[in-house]
């Protein structure tokens, strides 16, 4: 086959589509404007990542350098608040599937999957830049700057944009449209924690809500050689009380939560505090005129639940048979098979978000009310199985975290019933 896909970023989207269209039998070239290893957030993974993975051809080189790399094992979410505390085990989720992942270290995770990529025959040129695309004839016309200098072009049957927050062809192709998310900003480090407390666990993430500020929340994400990511997220009007360099604003904000800092008491900071600012980002669309958008590359909520690498993965599980099928003459029904799919699981996500930002969802996991049957619920949520139309908290998600919340704040309620009512129970 000699169709060529140009497929733009190498991170986890572009690998993972790489991937799957070299199983497909098409010549695939990436443009990374960086070199790997590079420093990227989202280090948290969830399970459903671990499917898609194995269906990528790639599963199996990631379990044989997870320790190498210091892949931390994660069996699940805890959450804290001063003496509230719960945790989410992915043994005991709703859906189907597997109920582990990893802790890694994107710079090595990343370049994992792609040289996984390569191996797999995937042409990868770090160091290049796209200058500009053209989409307006019968085939792509990409111009790309190499690292000497010297410009050339590409024309590719189709562009896959997996360039994450470089947002290429967004900005391209004038598709940008303003997050309805307040701006947010994240300022985090790695550490070498030397956390001693033998209650904590080390194969879950642990997300800590500020004492006094329900949407200030701290990450806390061991990797298995004794290092930590550490960050904290915060609207900027909360960040702007704070004085002094990034990481003095990130220790005086670790400062005012008692039981992180003591946890991290013994930490010394290993990496540059570095600071992500203005990061939810939305799109017209998510696909076009020879070019589909992947991952970042269209819509990036926010870091709390860790969904940006699940649905960057996902969009190109999704993508890759419907690219493939167009190219073998098929006509794709791009807007319901692609756009309208996966943005129903980025939809999901976002009602867990939005929920978690005005305190209800907090409300419900910290509840001594919670059931079972809806603990396992959301706790497929939180490993990532966002489009699994079986679990009901999947379906209308917005409603049916307000029926909880409901449930949880009025104890007058009875749980049974209403969930009966709600149609919420399995």
């Amino acid at each position: 086959m000699n169709q060529t896909i140009l497929v733009i970023g190498a991170g986890p989207a572009g690998a993972t589509a790489s991937a799957l269209l070299r199983q497909r039998g098409y010549r695939v070239i990436v443009i990374e404007k960086q070199h790997f290893p590079r420093f990227s957030i989202g280090e948290s993974l969830l399970p459903q990542c671990m499917e898609i993975l194995e269906e990528a051809g790639m599963l199996e080189t990631v379990k044989a350098n997870a320790d190498r790399l210091s892949f931390q094992f994660k069996n699940g979410a805890a959450f804290k608040q001063g003496e509230r505390y719960t945790d989410f085990n992915f043994g005991e989720k709703f859906t189907p599937g597997l109920g582990w992942t990893w802790q890694v270290r994107r710079g090595d995770f990343d370049k994992l999957l792609a040289d996984s990529a390569a191996a797999q025959g995937t042409e990868i040129r770090y160091g290049h830049e796209i200058l500009t695309v053209d989409i307006s004839g019968d085939t792509p016309v990409v111009t790309i700057r190499g690292e000497d200098g010297t410009s050339y072009t590409e024309t590719p049957s189709f562009v896959l944009d997996a360039s994450g927050f470089g947002r290429i062809l967004p900005r391209l192709l004038n598709l940008e449209v303003p997050s309805n998310f307040p701006v947010r900003r994240a300022i985090f480090t790695h550490v070498m924690d030397h956390i001693s407390d033998p209650v904590f666990d080390r194969e879950k993430i642990r997300v800590t809500v500020h004492p006094e500020e329900n949407h200030v929340w701290w990450w806390l994400i061991p990797f298995s050689d004794g290092r930590a990511s550490v960050g904290v997220v915060a609207c900027e009007e909360f960040f702007a009380k704070y004085q002094g360099t990034s990481e003095e604003r990130w220790r005086a904000i670790l400062a005012e939560d008692e039981g992180l800092s003591t946890l991290l008491a013994q930490s010394t900071v290993c990496q540059e505090v570095r600071e992500l600012g203005g990061y939810s980002a939305d799109v017209k669309s998510l696909y076009g005129r020879h070019f589909a958008l992947l991952g970042n590359a269209g819509e990036f909520l926010d870091p709390v639940f860790s969904s940006g690498v699940t649905i960057a993965m996902k969009s190109a599980s999704l993508c890759v048979p419907l690219l493939d099928r167009q190219l073998q003459g098929e006509t794709i029904d791009w807007e319901n098979d692609y756009e309208k799919t996966l943005r129903r699981g980025i939809t999901v996500f976002r009602a867990y978000v939005e929920a978690w930002y005005d305190g209800s969802f907090q409300d419900i996991i910290f509840s001594p009310k919670q059931s079972p049957e809806i603990k396992a619920m959301i706790c497929s949520l939180l490993a990532g199985y966002a489009w699994d139309e079986k679990n009901p908290f999947n379906r209308d998600a917005k409603r049916r975290l307000s029926t909880i919340t409901e449930i949880c704040r009025d104890t007058s309620i009875e749980t049974d019933a209403l969930l009966t009512m709600e149609g919420t129970t399995p």
